[in-house]
Order: structure tokens, then C-alpha cells, then sequence
């Protein structure tokens, strides 16, 4: 699982254990929150609707998955950018909320860069890029199996607000 580079890792290890946890316990802390955030997605009723389903979660960082299927066409006979734009705010939605704190969408800019592959597997990728104390920016590529389909920039407002799925964990 990708959810965090190393330099990121250490840096969270570093202030759990000043905190008195050892590794094995920050690791624990790590796969139940990621549990969590797995399970609600699957319980989300869009992203259900939509059969969007949660790979990998870190801080600042998500991986998510949807099957297109003919009835996510749109007139011209491929993928409609809503259902892309779907893909992309779940992975944007997981990715901006995964430091445990409430965050929303400010803004989202999508360029379509070419039609997806007919019966192919989505997967939007979001990234964070930056991170102050009320707004964050993210950056999503969604692919299929023949490269990048679509680009998104986003911005996050950032709430004080923690998630109450995640019973206090941070």
C-alpha cells in the first residue's frame, strides 16, 4: 500500500511514539483507520450506486477504483464526464479527509484528456500537493488501462471538525 511516503512515515512514527506508542501500535492504528475509511465507502450509497470501491488510503493520498460499464455512456457512446467526475471527487473526498479532520470541496478544475477504454477498470489517484490549517490542494489523475483519461486540481477547505467514523483516531 502507497499510503504515505517514507520521509512521512518516519515523521508520524517519530510523533506517535514521542507520544508513548510503539511502532507495531502506530502500524495497528494506521490498518484500522484504513479499514474504516474502506468501509465507508462501501457503505457511501453514490459511491455504491456508482460501484466505487476504495484501494488504498493514506495521509493525503487515495487510490480508487470503478468498473465502466456501457451504462455510463453518454450520447456519443463513451464514458459520460459524470461518472468520471465521480470516480474523481470519491478519490479526492478520501484523500482530503484522511488526516481525520473534516474537509470539503472548494473547488474542482477537471480536462478531460482522452475517451476511456470501453470495459476498462478507472482508477483516480489523488495527491496531496499542499496542506495549510484551512485549505489544502490535491491533484487527481484518473487512468485506464491505456493511460491517463483525466487531470483534476482540487482545493479543500480544511474544518476543525474531527471524523466521527474514526472514533478519535487521527
Amino acid at each position: 500500500m502507497r499510503a504515505q511516503t517514507a520521509w512521512q512515515s518516519r515523521k508520524r512514527a517519530k510523533k506517535i511514539r514521542k507520544n508513548g506508542y510503539s511502532d507495531k501500535e502506530v502500524i495497528a492504528v494506521d490498518e484500522r483507520r484504513r479499514e474504516e475509511f474502506v468501509k465507508k465507502v462501501s457503505e457511501e450509497p453514490f459511491a455504491r450506486l456508482m460501484d466505487i470501491r476504495l484501494v488504498e488510503v493514506g495521509d493525503g493520498y487515495a487510490l480508487c477504483e470503478m468498473a465502466y460499464t456501457d451504462g455510463m455512456d453518454n450520447i456519443h457512446g463513451s464514458a459520460h464526464g459524470g461518472a468520471i467526475f465521480s470516480l474523481i471527487d470519491e478519490a479526492f473526498e478520501i484523500s482530503s479527509n484522511s488526516h481525520g479532520t473534516v474537509a470539503v470541496a472548494l473547488s474542482m478544475t477537471v480536462t478531460y484528456t482522452k475517451p476511456a477504454s470501453k470495459n476498462s477498470v478507472l482508477r483516480a489517484r489523488s495527491t496531496e500537493v499542499s496542506k495549510g490549517n484551512r485549505t489544502a490542494t490535491y491533484q487527481i489523475v484518473v487512468e485506464d488501462d491505456e493511460g491517463v483519461i483525466a487531470v483534476c486540481q482540487a482545493l479543500a477547505y480544511r474544518k476543525t471538525d474531527r471524523l466521527s467514523f474514526l472514533g478519535g483516531q487521527s
